[in-house]
């Protein structure tokens, strides 16, 4: 039997989380506070400043770059001046990667141009760009299992067919694997270049830039996205069946070394201050747009969620710790460069991270949150019958299916044992913008920004004025 505990200051509730009958109790001064937190949230456009602030100030934040170092720096003063403690920057080295300028076209009988967009960490092409013959695929597993002969010398192009918009993003996973995995597959197999039909479920004619991976501390083969409308014009073309298909594929891309950083601010717990809860997001962006829904937006909603619950002079039992974390967007060539959440959890220590309760992450746009998902054994406990009770009211549902990846950036902390829930948002329109030029301000609808800061901040105010448990006890 797992037990989950939820009380004020001078309440302790304790009830059982397993299926059947419980008496049920609950701190209602508690409850009413969380609920007084979430209806000013709604009133407050905080968030919507923050992420004015740091699109307007610092533009594209790519991670290791002098605007995103700026906007750290920036970020650390803004929390001292509204009141965070300890708060610091923890730098680490990073390989940075700068896009110059990239362009792709078909040559030969059927010249035109194309709308590429090179992929982040992939090397430039020889001066004066590639040229080859272009051979299509329609899965990564079917380039895996083509044979050498087909592929060498040859331009790789993967069409995976386009993206659909779905609520919670679930399709994404299979299509963002095609740009992490693909060049290196390419490579192998004896390619001089990459391309792939954009991950994104728009047609602007606005490609999606995204990391692709090294091999063995290296960079694969220059490699590219193509916009959903110039994909369907190269299978067009390709189907055609009237000769070989040339591109020429261009790109000034160079790394250099250079170091990133998580920025952090604590609203120290008044009662138990070594317990921390840790709400994630992350300053770096791509070039291409301002990164306001990835993940200026984030950063807005847990620092103003973190302020509200302070407001009138309160202060929670607990810590609740605000992490900015750098180069989340960037896979890195070793295990020591790059990894924010990862450099995060080596830092704090394993004792410290024993002592964090929970942790969770807003990182998927501005878009309403529309359910609760809580550790495992938590689904049906009294916790989530409070939560439920100050969440329902602004739209947002209690789930059924269990928090344990936590995403990106607090993914560290779940591997080191630390719970983590997710306030899901409604993902619809966010991958027409992930990657792209179209990712700015004006993209914000601020009804929806503020519901985000009232989810999380009722919640946190749940655990943080509380001793919720959400960790296994030693009886299971």
């Amino acid at each position: 039997m797992s037990l989950i505990r939820f009380a004020g200051a001078a309440t302790l509730v304790a009830l059982a989380m397993t299926a059947g009958p419980a008496a049920q109790a609950q701190d209602a001064a508690t409850v009413r506070t969380a609920q007084q937190i979430r209806d000013a949230a709604l009133e407050d456009n905080r968030a919507l400043e923050i992420v004015t602030e740091i699109t307007t100030r610092f533009g594209p934040r790519p991670a290791g770059s002098p605007s995103e170092q700026a906007a750290a720096a920036w970020a650390a003063d803004w929390m001292r001046a509204h009141g965070f403690r300890n708060v610091r920057i923890e730098e680490f080295p990073l390989i940075g990667w700068e896009r110059g300028q990239d362009s792709g076209a078909v040559i030969g009988r059927f010249a035109q141009p194309l709308a590429v967009a090179a992929l982040g960490h992939s090397p430039a092409t020889p001066e004066g760009g590639v040229e080859a013959e272009v051979v299509r695929f329609t899965s990564l597993e079917a380039l895996q299992a083509a044979p050498e002969r087909q592929v060498r010398g040859r331009i790789v192009y993967i069409d995976l067919g386009q993206m659909q918009p779905m609520q919670d993003g679930s399709g994404y996973g299979p299509q963002t694997r095609v740009r992490g995995q693909g060049p290196a597959a390419a490579m192998e197999k004896g390619a001089v270049a990459y391309v792939m039909r954009s991950v994104g479920s728009d047609y602007d004619r606005l490609p999606h830039t995204g990391t692709t991976r090294y091999v063995n501390g290296e960079p694969t083969i220059p490699s590219f996205a193509l916009a959903a409308a110039d994909a369907d014009q190269l299978s067009r073309l390709m189907a055609m069946d009237e000769g070989a298909i040339r591109l020429r594929l261009t790109s000034t891309a160079r790394t250099y070394e250079t170091t990133s950083q998580n920025v952090i601010g604590d609203i120290v717990g008044d009662e138990r201050p070594n317990e921390v809860i840790v709400l994630g997001s992350h300053l770096d962006s791509w070039d291409q747009g301002t990164g306001a829904i990835d993940d200026a937006a984030g950063g807005a909603i847990t620092l103003a969620a973190a302020l509200e619950l302070v407001e009138d002079g309160r202060r929670p039992a607990r810590t609740v710790r605000v992490i900015l974390y750098g180069s989340e967007e960037v896979a890195q060539p070793t295990d020591d460069t790059g990894d924010g959440g990862g450099v995060y959890v080596r830092g704090v220590g394993e004792a410290a991270v024993a002592q964090h309760v929970i942790a969770g992450e807003s990182d998927f746009g501005a878009d309403r949150v529309y359910a609760l998902r809580l550790p495992p054994g938590a689904q049906g406990s009294a916790f989530q019958t409070v939560a439920t009770q100050v969440l329902y009211p602004i739209g947002v549902l209690a789930s059924s299916v269990p928090e344990t990846s936590g995403g990106a950036d607090v993914g560290p902390l779940a591997q080191a044992g630390v719970p983590v829930f997710r306030l899901s948002q409604d993902g619809t329109r966010y991958f027409d913008l992930h990657h792209t030029a179209n990712d700015t301000l004006d993209k914000i609808d601020p009804e929806q920004l503020s519901q985000n800061v009232a989810a999380w901040a009722g919640l946190i105010w749940l655990i943080a004025d509380s001793d919720v448990t959400f960790r296994p006890t030693a009886s299971e």
